[in-house]
């Protein structure tokens, strides 16, 4: 069946508000922007509509030229009056997101993508973790206890799949945890032995019912358009006989909800210095 995030959705809106309500001042989230496609400002416009929902401030801030953006991104992480920084795709084609990334500062990067940020992770000490592997591992959490249960991931990306098999072999957590790939052989196999399957393979339906036992729950993170209509990396009928998080309304709601607490909490931590 198609599960109801519904609930975990509404208790972090709750909690997000409630945190800002202590504040001497509304959090500002800074977008900055290099080469806006049409879906980054789309993006953009959902981001802004939730963050004014919430009570937090967003401003989005234009980088065209790689020099812009190495003289922006340094600059973004000294003022006091932002507290978190997200960049957007895609960026100029003469500089790597490991470059670009490394700009924002540890304490500023709520989308998680500084090394400093996922570092920190491999330490059991996630302070600003990727807002998706987070979102997917609030998820998880929110349904079943993950301890001692085997997981698959599928798919090795640095925002995704990585950062996700680190998050649940945490300390307190402590899932089983195996990661594929595009290379690894008999994956039916891998996933029909899991309790839990994570997809975020970026490419629509993907997987079919023929992968799963009955009862697995599924994760669905990909989000991929074809015409007017949204799909996910599993095929939706894989709902027939598992539980499956939906698409749309499912992994990335949340994800967006945990870019927007990150911001509240790095505003936290800045009041406390």
């Amino acid at each position: 069946m198609l599960l109801n995030l519904e609930p975990l959705y509404s208790s972090i809106v709750e909690n997000i508000k409630e945190r800002i309500s202590k504040l001497s001042r509304p959090p500002k989230l800074a977008a900055v922007t290099c080469q806006p496609d049409p879906s980054t400002i789309s993006y953009l416009k959902s981001q802004e509509k939730q963050a004014k929902r919430l009570g937090i401030e967003f401003a989005v801030y234009e980088a065209p030229k790689t020099s812009d953006l190495k003289l922006l991104l340094p600059k973004l992480s000294a003022d006091d009056t932002v507290n978190g920084i997200f960049l957007t795709h895609p960026l100029p084609a003469d500089i790597s997101e490991l470059e670009a990334v490394s700009l924002i500062s540890p304490e500023k990067d709520v989308e998680g993508r500084n090394p400093i940020s996922l570092g920190n992770i491999l330490y059991d000490n996630p302070i600003f973790p990727p807002c998706t592997a987070e979102a997917v591992l609030r998820i998880i959490k929110y349904l079943t206890n993950p301890s001692g249960k085997r997981i698959t991931v599928i798919g090795r990306s640095v925002t995704v799949g990585k950062p996700l098999a680190m998050l649940l072999l945490q300390k307190g957590v402590d899932a089983t945890v195996t990661v594929c790939h595009s290379r690894t052989k008999e994956l039916a196999e891998l996933t029909k032995s899991s309790e839990i399957v994570v997809v975020a393979i970026g490419k629509a339906k993907a997987l079919s019912k023929e992968y799963f036992n009955p009862g697995t729950l599924v994760i669905d993170v990909g989000i991929n358009v074809e015409g007017d209509e949204i799909y996910g990396d599993v095929d939706p009928s894989v709902a027939e006989v598992c539980d499956l998080t939906p698409v749309p309304g499912g992994v990335g709601r949340i994800t967006t909800l945990v870019l927007m607490e990150h911001t509240v909490k790095a505003a936290e931590m800045a009041r406390k210095y």
